[in-house]
Order: C-alpha cells, then sequence, then structure tokens
C-alpha cells in the first residue's frame, strides 16, 4: 500500500472540514426554522421538508466524521463509505437543482393565483395588516392595480417619503386620505402595485437558494473526487527493489582500503 500524499491528505482533510461546518450550521438553521415555525398553522405543509433537512444534514455530518477517520488512518472501508455516501448525497442536490430550474417559469404564475384572493379587501384581515407592511418596505400601493385595490380606504403606508425611489402621484381627492387634511395641497402616493415587487422578492430568494445548491454540489462533488484519488493512492503498491541472494556476498570478501597518509 503506497503512501497518500501529505498535500492530497490535507486538502482532502480542509474540504471535509468545510462541509462539516456547513452541515452544522444547516443543522442549526433548520432547528431554528423548525422552532420558530412550531405553532405555524402551514406547519404540517413544511415539516417534510424540515425533516429531509434534518436526514441530510445529520448523515453528511455522519459521513464527514467517518471521513476523517478514514483520511488520518488511512482506512479504506471509510472511505469508500464516504465516497459512496457523497455520491448519493451530490445526486439528490442534483435533481433539486435542476427541478427548481425548470419549475422557475412555473413559480411566477404560482405565485400570481396565490396572490389573487388577497383582492378581496377586508380592512380588519390580517393580511391586510401584512401587507401595509409589504408597502412601506416596497414602497408600492396596493397589489394588483395600484391604489385602486384599496377603493376609498387608502391606507396612510401608500404615502410616500421625502425622497421615494419609485414613482408618486397624487392621491384621488374622493379617498379617505382627504378627511382630514385642511388645505388644497395634493397627498402623493405611490404609483406601482405591490405584486411584481413581492414576486421579484420571492424569486430573489429562489435563485439564491438556487445558487447556494450549486455551491454545495460543487463542494460536496470536490470532497468525492479527493477521496478516490486517496484510494487509488493506497490501492496502489509501491515499487520494492528485489533483494536476490548470492553465495559470494560473505562477510570476508571485502579489502580494507589503506590509508594513503600513512605511506607519505
Amino acid at each position: 500500500m503506497a503512501k497518500v500524499n501529505v498535500c492530497l491528505k490535507r486538502s482532502f482533510l480542509i474540504v471535509i472540514s468545510l462541509i462539516a461546518i456547513l452541515c452544522a450550521l444547516m443543522l442549526a438553521l433548520t432547528l431554528f426554522t423548525h422552532g420558530h415555525l412550531y405553532n405555524n398553522e402551514e406547519m404540517d405543509k413544511l415539516l417534510p421538508g424540515l425533516q429531509i433537512l434534518y436526514s441530510l444534514t445529520i448523515l453528511t455530518l455522519i459521513l464527514a466524521i467517518i471521513a476523517m477517520y478514514g483520511a488520518c488512518k488511512e482506512k479504506k472501508w471509510a472511505l469508500i463509505m464516504f465516497a459512496v455516501g457523497m455520491i448519493i448525497g451530490t445526486l439528490f442536490w442534483i435533481v433539486n437543482d435542476i427541478q427548481g430550474l425548470a419549475q422557475r417559469p412555473k413559480v411566477v404564475e404560482q405565485l400570481t393565483m396565490h396572490f389573487r384572493p388577497v383582492l378581496s379587501w377586508n380592512d380588519t384581515s390580517e393580511i391586510n395588516e401584512n401587507l401595509k407592511n409589504v408597502q412601506i418596505n416596497f414602497q408600492c400601493c396596493g397589489l394588483d392595480h395600484g391604489y385602486l385595490d384599496w377603493g376609498y380606504n387608502i391606507p396612510e403606508s401608500c404615502l410616500c417619503t421625502e425622497n421615494p425611489t419609485n414613482p408618486c402621484v397624487a392621491a384621488p381627492r374622493n379617498s379617505s386620505l382627504f378627511e382630514h387634511n385642511i388645505d388644497d395641497q395634493p397627498i402623493m402616493i405611490y404609483k406601482e402595485s405591490c405584486l411584481p415587487y413581492t414576486i421579484a422578492h420571492i424569486m430573489m430568494i429562489m435563485d439564491a437558494t438556487l445558487g447556494i445548491i450549486l455551491g454545495i454540489i460543487l463542494l460536496w462533488t470536490l470532497s468525492v473526487v479527493l477521496c478516490i484519488l486517496i484510494l487509488c493512492r493506497l490501492s496502489k503498491k509501491d515499487d520494492v527493489p528485489v533483494v536476490v541472494y548470492s553465495s559470494e556476498a560473505k562477510a570476508g570478501n571485502y579489502t580494507a582500503l589503506e590509508d594513503t597518509a600513512e605511506h607519505i
């Protein structure tokens, strides 16, 4: 069994350490998300995804520990177990990334259909309160048709700030904003609706998630490649010179060298 190159072993251990740290962070994030959404009404829908994340992070963390042991002790069985497990995990991430890219155009339509029922306004509903927060954050008004979605009761969250980043228009004078207005100065509100900004924000999060998955795939693949290189090195035998016995190689078959200094 040949000796593994030091640089190759150190590179593998560094990659494994990064994977272990990443898995620990993902596990902590999953635990935090689970605890934060524990009493959420949609917890039943989110639970299968959280269980998958629990399984992936814990199994990968165990494989990383086994890989460290196999690399330090040069145990083939540990490295083979790690390589097989990581190949399966990499294939899982690749399938999910491809599905995410394929479903991306449909997500916009699904989000639009999801937010359509919000257009049936109810001023006391929790949905409207959330939309008002969205209007403040994205500097928009209404969901699909701008301030017209609010009808008469245009909320103050539609009012333009001093230095708005999005365009503003004058609010209609027959709206609730002019109830306590004394002068005839126009009241400026945001012109654009919030639906495009909301969808764009969700899609940005989705793209960031797909990018993180791609990074995980590359890191997982690198670890598998380094592991296979170490296994190939361990399977290779060192060339040992053949020792041939000779009957002439006796203890007395040598000539002592004389010191030339004695003859000078």
